[in-house]
């Protein structure tokens, strides 16, 4: 079995790097590979999540790698692939043959002015885009099945990166390239909290948890503990964008769309809210860190539910409302109700990977992804507008879909905690309807005249309509006995179970939400009215992390350039100049006096050399009388010294 598990993270890694290696030579071929190798994933992924195989291989001295699949990695693997493979169904359609030519600025994806375009991707490798989506998707496989903190860490780095890659892939964009160095930087930095994480398991391991497994980390003592739990949390929120790192995802709409819809609905952005549910037996042992995830959650889906309210622009509509429906995964993580978080975890990605690719069409259409442009989208296009309907209403809350009942069952939980953080998912679920009802009321407005509106491809209407079915059969898995089922899969025990009061409530609000916007009619929601109260820009977080974190670090580094200029490079260039100084002085000073000595020493040699040669005249009688000298001064000396 451990060879179906390798299999699983290997193909989509190797054929995305294959892709990437071979480049344009591959455009053609890339979106059949791609097709091809999504498929193979998602059967492979659903024969691991009933197989529960493991896989291990000597990494690190005492460090294995290890994966494994158990109830909640299965299913997630099973949702990564699947969601990957319809959105690369939805790509191949949008861009997956090369082009002639054609615009590739795809116009502005952001919260300003649309200028226009197309998703098509003009003038960019295919390749790299097919490569870099299976590659996304692959990391986040080997992040959802593994076992132990450097493989998670492996796993969660390749994903950052390639999200950097897709969230640029239009590279000769300069907004765009800022816009993934804001993603990537933001995450990075939340990041480092697995670092610590890591090193403070290792540090509290002594033999019991030498692998450093997951399972294991609730078993470290204090203070390590504290340090374990502070630093899976922060990386965690920065990777899901949750309070206070949320304004990075904002910037993420500026990828193509099929990257945000596989970015916000089964891959990155939730790799945190999986990760807390993951380590749920962690937060509840460090005694605080289920309480800050439970409030972070809650305050995350209210907030960014309110951001979302205020959006004029349909993607990032999407995207706050994607901090808010995750927020609510974190909710349901601190509170405990795995059960709900997963079931909420699962229908937000067939919700959300439908309402970014329907987006993704309108923009190719229609060249604009403003509300206010998009009167009467839906009625141009019936099928896509009723799929992006379906999507809407389960993102809004609506029976009989599938969000409203996993919500119910994750609030559940979040009631047994405290009745004040179930109010607070409840006003969250309330604003879920209030800013699904004002993109509907959008599209759904009478139609005004398109004449030069494009034709969207119809093999990209296919998956859309497979998702919204989805969002409709999702809704049986929330209810006994299949979520009992999933339950025992899940290995949660003793989940609190929605009363039946619960359910018409939160579908009551939802109604009455739904009904009170759409019959506000054009006129400004609230919010919206009040543009500069900071909820149209993020809550002004990017601001304030520029204020906060930015600036004071670009001061330091002036500080520590100046410092570098005037201080250090002055001392070197003072010592630079004492050693010249000092080398003259030496060469005029001690140079002479070595010279004069040496010299004083050859002159002495010589004058003896001469004085040496004196007695040497080659006549006998002169050797004789030398003898009989040398010999005479011998015995006066023997005498004298006897």
């Amino acid at each position: 079995m451990s060879a179906l598990l390798w299999a699983l993270v290997a193909l989509p890694l190797g054929a995305g790097a294959l892709l990437l290696v071979v480049g344009r030579r591959a455009d053609r071929a890339a979106p059949a590979v791609a097709l091809v190798v999504a498929a193979a994933a998602l059967g492979l992924a659903v024969a691991a999540a009933f197989g529960h195989p493991s896989a291990r291989a000597p990494f690190l001295d005492g460090l294995p790698m290890r994966l494994t699949v158990d109830g909640l990695s299965g299913l997630l693997a099973v949702t990564v692939t699947a969601v990957t493979l319809v959105v690369l169904l939805f790509s191949a359609a949008e861009f997956g043959a090369p082009e002639s030519g054609g615009s590739e600025s795809g116009g502005s994806e952001s919260g300003g002015s649309e200028s226009g375009g197309s998703e098509s991707g003009g003038g960019e490798a295919r390749a790299r885009f097919f490569g870099l989506m299976l590659l996304f998707a692959g990391s986040m496989l080997v992040t959802v099945t593994a076992a132990t903190l450097p493989v998670l860490l492996m796993g969660w780095e390749v994903m950052g990166a390639a999200s950097w890659a897709l969230i640029g892939y239009w590279w000769r964009d300069p907004e765009r390239t800022r816009a993934a160095d804001t993603a990537f930087l933001t995450t990075r930095t939340a990041d480092l909290g697995l670092y610590l994480a890591a090193g403070a398991a290792l540090a509290s391991s002594d033999g019991r948890n030498s692998s450093l497994s997951l399972d294991g980390l609730a078993r470290a003592d204090e203070p390590w503990l504290s340090f374990i739990t502070a630093g899976v949390v922060v990386a965690a929120l920065g990777k899901s964008a949750q309070l206070p790192f949320s304004f990075w995802l904002s910037k993420a709409m500026r990828g193509p769309s099929p990257v945000s819809a596989l970015l916000h609905s089964a891959t990155m952005v939730v790799a945190g809210a999986y990760l807390l549910l993951r380590t749920g037996p962690l937060l509840d042992a460090s005694g605080w860190g289920d309480d800050v995830v439970a409030w972070t959650g809650a305050a995350t889906a209210v907030l960014l539910g309110l951001v979302a309210v205020a959006q004029t622009d349909l993607k990032q509509l999407l995207a706050a409302s994607s901090c808010a429906q995750i927020g609510f995964m974190v909710l349901a993580a601190g509170a405990g109700a795995t059960t709900g978080g997963t079931l909420q975890l699962v229908a937000h990605a067939a919700a959300k990977s439908l309402l970014f690719l329907t987006a993704g069409a309108w923009l190719t259409a229609l060249g604009t992804q403003q509300l206010p442009a998009l009167l009467g989208a839906a009625r141009h296009h019936r099928t896509v507008g009723t799929a992006f309907t379906v999507a809407a209403l389960s993102l809004a809350g609506l029976p009989p879909l599938s969000l409203w009942a996993a919500k119910d069952v994750l609030l559940a939980g979040a009631l047994e905690r405290s009745p004040w953080l179930y109010a607070a998912g409840l006003a969250g679920a309330v604003l879920s309807a209030v800013y699904s009802a004002k993109a509907l009321r959008f599209v759904w407005r009478p139609a005004v005249a398109r004449p030069d509106a494009r034709r969207i491809p119809a093999g990209a209407v296919g998956p859309l309509v497979l998702l919204a079915f989805a969002c409709v059969a999702l809704v049986v898995p929330a209810f006994p006995p299949v979520r009992d089922s999933v339950s025992r899969v899940l290995a949660a025990s003793g989940q609190p179970s929605p009363h039946v009061w619960e359910f018409v409530l939160s579908a009551g609000l939802a109604l009455l939400a739904t009904a009170a916007v759409w019959g506000w009619g054009a006129r400004p929601l609230p919010l919206a009215a009040r543009a500069k109260s900071g909820f149209t820009d993020w809550l002004g977080l990017e601001r304030a992390a520029h204020v906060l974190l930015v600036a004071p670090t670009m001061r330091l580094a002036r500080a520590a350039a100046a410092f570098d200029d005037r201080v250090l490079d002055r001392a070197v260039d003072g010592s630079a100049s004492a050693a010249l100084r000092l080398a003259r002085w030496t060469d005029d000073v001690v140079e002479r006096s070595v010279d004069g000595t040496v010299g004083a020493v050859a002159a002495g040699t010589r004058a003896l050399g001469r004085w040496a040669r004196r007695p040497q005249t080659g006549q006998l009688h002169q050797y004789l009388a030398q003898a009989v000298a040398a010999f005479t001064v011998l015995a006066v000396v023997l005498v004298l010294v006897r």
